[in-house]
């Protein structure tokens, strides 16, 4: 008698149905494990700017840059003696990836995710030399990412 080798119909259908929900769970968990890399990405580049614009500070005698539109120019002259390039904001979900930077003055107004720096003195808000994420929603944990 010959016996025949192999998997029947209904097997191959619960390995299937099984790969299925297993797919169903981790797919949405994948881009939410994208979207807190992106974030983090984002913070890291925060915390880098704000190091070369204290090293300005210190090596200018206490002046930060007078201008949003040239600042990622000033930290990145001499061959990049502050930064080397003025890094991305990707604020995932809401805004596309961008290294503007735009003068403001104050948290909580923005919408395009840019970087912001106050270049004036006296501002409500915020004080000059300050930069932050200039977006006026949350990330994943909910905090306001101009808050960072």
């Amino acid at each position: 008698m010959k016996t025949n080798k192999g998997f029947t119909l209904i097997e191959l259908m619960i390995v299937v149905a099984i790969i299925g929900i297993l797919s169903a769970i981790a797919i949405p968990k994948f881009a939410d494990l994208i979207r807190k890399s992106n974030e983090g990405a984002t913070k890291g580049n925060l915390g880098a700017v704000r190091s070369a614009l204290s090293i300005y500070y210190g090596e200018q005698d206490g002046k930060y840059p007078t201008s949003a539109t040239g600042l990622g120019d000033t930290l990145t002259m001499q061959n990049g003696k502050y930064i080397k390039a003025m890094p991305v904001a990707y604020c995932a979900g809401y805004t596309d990836k961008t290294s503007h930077v735009t003068a403001a003055t104050s948290t909580g107004t923005g919408t395009l995710g840019d970087w912001a720096y106050n270049e004036t003195i006296g501002a409500s808000g915020s004080a000059v030399g300050d930069f932050w994420v200039d977006l006026k929603w949350t990330d994943s944990k909910g905090t306001n990412w101009d808050a960072y």
